[in-house]
Formats: C-alpha cells, sequence, structure tokens
C-alpha cells in the first residue's frame, strides 16, 4: 500500500464538505502511480469512483495528461514529405466506441490523408462500459491491422501514408492495464475525459474532442489553457465522438494559435442534408456500409461522410469554406482516390507485417 496514493485519494474522497481537488502536480502524481502499478488495486478503485463521483477539473486533466505525456508513446513530428507542412489532426474518440449510430471517422481520417492532411488515431479493444464497437475492429474489417505493428512502423505509415493508429494494448499497456478497473467500477472514471484530450504525438498538432455534456467542454478549454495548447477542435458530436450529427445542429468550438477560441453552429439543412444520422446495426454491416461509400456510391452514410470530410476539409486549411470542402470531398471519393489510399496503407502494412 502506498501511503501518498492514500492521500491524494483521501484528498479527493472526502465528500462535499471537505473533499478537494488535486492540483496540477498531484494529478500527474496519482496518474503515474497507477500507470506504473505503485497504487494497490484497491487504492486505483477507490480513486478512480472517488474522482468520478466529485468530477475532474480542467487543472486535474492536464496534470493527468502530464503523466500520459511523461509514461505514453508519442509518434514523431514529421519532418520531411508530402506531409510535412500541414500538422496532424488527432481524433479524440471515447475508446468504449459506438452502440448506436454508425462511426464515420475512419472515413473523415482516410478523406484527409487522401487530401494531403495527416490523420492519427488512438484506443484500443471493446471497453467498458458501453462495450461499443471500436475503432480497431472497423479498421481490421477494412483491411488494416493496426495491432501487429510496432510504434516504429506505425510511424512509417504516418510518414509515407498519412495515417497512424496509436494502439494502446500494444503501444500503452500501463493504460491499457487500467482497463479492468473501468469493468469492476462499472462507470467510465476521469481517464475516458483525459484521454479524448490526449495527443500521442510531439510535433505541433490539431486535437479534436468529441463530448456530450457541455461541462466537459469547459473543461477541456481549461486544461488545453494550462498546457499552452492553442489548436483544438471542440465537436458536440455522436455519441461522444468527433463525429458531426445530422439530427441536429453541430456545435463546435474552434481554437487557433492567432485567435480567441470561438463558436461555430453548422446546420445540416443548410448544405442540402437531411437530418438522419445512419445507425449501427453491427460491425459487418457498417464495414459493408464503409466499402460501398469508398466505392462512391450513393447512401446516408455516404451524405454523413460527406458531412463531416467537408468541415475537417475545411477545419484543417485544405478548403477555403464548407462548400468547398463538400467539394472536395466528393471528389475524393467519387475519384476512387480515397479507396486508394486504404488500400496503398493496407498493402504497406501488410508488407511491414510479414
Amino acid at each position: 500500500m502506498s501511503d501518498k496514493f492514500r492521500e491524494l485519494v483521501r484528498k479527493i474522497g472526502s465528500g462535499v464538505h471537505t473533499g478537494e481537488n488535486l492540483t496540477r502536480s498531484e494529478a500527474a502524481t496519482a496518474t503515474r502511480m497507477m500507470l506504473l502499478a505503485e497504487a494497490t488495486p484497491a487504492q486505483i478503485g477507490a480513486f478512480m469512483i472517488s474522482h468520478r463521483i466529485k468530477r475532474p477539473t480542467g487543472e486535474e486533466l492536464a496534470g493527468m495528461l502530464d503523466a500520459y505525456d511523461e509514461l505514453g508513446p508519442r509518434l514523431k513530428p514529421i519532418a520531411t514529405g508530402k506531409f510535412a507542412n500541414v500538422p496532424p489532426t488527432v481524433f479524440g474518440v471515447p475508446y468504449d466506441g459506438r452502440s448506436r449510430t454508425a462511426p464515420i471517422s475512419p472515413l473523415t481520417a482516410l478523406i484527409l490523408a487522401s487530401a494531403g492532411a495527416p490523420a492519427i488515431m488512438h484506443g484500443g479493444n471493446t471497453m467498458p462500459t458501453k462495450e461499443g464497437v471500436p475503432l480497431i475492429d472497423i479498421w481490421q474489417g477494412l483491411g488494416i491491422d493496426w495491432t501487429k505493428l510496432s510504434l516504429e512502423q506505425v510511424q512509417q505509415v504516418l510518414e509515407s501514408t498519412g495515417l497512424g493508429f496509436v494502439y494502446i494494448c500494444t503501444h500503452f499497456p500501463q493504460a491499457d492495464s487500467l482497463v479492468l478497473y473501468r469493468r469492476e467500477i462499472g462507470k467510465r472514471p476521469p481517464f475516458a475525459t483525459m484521454e479524448l484530450m490526449w495527443c500521442p504525438y510531439l510535433g505541433d498538432a490539431h486535437i479534436v474532442c468529441g463530448y456530450v455534456h457541455p461541462p466537459t467542454e469547459n473543461m477541456f478549454q481549461e486544461a488545453f489553457k494550462l498546457r499552452g495548447t492553442n489548436n483544438f477542435t471542440t465537436v458536440k458530436g455522436l455519441e461522444g465522438s468527433c463525429d458531426l450529427p445530422r439530427d441536429r445542429t453541430a456545435i463546435i468550438g474552434i481554437s487557433k494559435s492567432d485567435r480567441p477560441f470561438e463558436r461555430l453552429l453548422l446546420a445540416h439543412g443548410d448544405y442540402g442534408f437531411s437530418n438522419k444520422n445512419p445507425p449501427l446495426d453491427s460491425t459487418s454491416e457498417l464495414v459493408a456500409q464503409m466499402q460501398s461509400v469508398l466505392r462512391g456510391e450513393p447512401s446516408e452514410l455516404m451524405q454523413s461522410t460527406l458531412w463531416n470530410g467537408a468541415f475537417y476539409l475545411w477545419r484543417c486549411g485544405i478548403c477555403p469554406d464548407m462548400n468547398s470542402g463538400l467539394g472536395k470531398a466528393e471528389s475524393l471519393l467519387m475519384s476512387r482516390k480515397v479507396r486508394d489510399k486504404l488500400e496503398e496503407i493496407s498493402t504497406l502494412i501488410i508488407s511491414l507485417s510479414s
């Protein structure tokens, strides 16, 4: 048992009247001790559920990210080649996956990479509490298996193709070891919020964070401010993801280094889209629908792919506005360039894995 960690549990777990928030340094220490198993299982479980009940602060999330930066994997900056001049977009998607609506972000990432804007994703296997479809399963269905690559090989794929995936089960086993506690406490711990902000990349990056509840966005802003992160986007997305919805106005926050945080509201109807989000039936059906989109065939999933592709092409500076982004996304899909990008990545990964 760690007496030091016990004091941190006591501080956040003493109730409404006597409990306290952690400082950034204390939050980093607690996270580090959990990742390194310096705290006992009982202490880790107690901390997670206490922190969940108390709710994290932006300062605490900043400290947790400090520990992830210290102990976790980091891809190196892309120094040369066609992807060197555009900061990668890092998608922060809930690790416990999707259960109701079809994920769009893998197709969005392929569109960006096809247009010369690199993209990075991260996550693990099926995870509590939702136990939804994780990104890694979707990629495997599309013929891309990130699970067998070393971090150095992921770096090679990123630099060559513009797409990378940090798989925590292989690249960050300390973080993966904490998944068990999520299942046993039956609630998402604040780690699930911090992961939406995590950037496993050492260079300048554009971080996209999905969320459900508005207070979460406020925590994002506070944590990023403390850490000096200026280039980020927040999205009140589908099931807390980075995917723009079509059944309601998309609520987006944009921060850039040369201007303050600003609010953007995007209404699907203004761009000719219906108010229907494609549902998620099964992983196999989703993959088949994605392959149809890659062939340029019309569908509800195609509409959501164009909607998201247009926004992110504009946000990453590839297109000057949403309308040109829609034209660019449609052109990339109809010309099969996005499908070719998928095949390029698949071929390279197979060669690296053999």
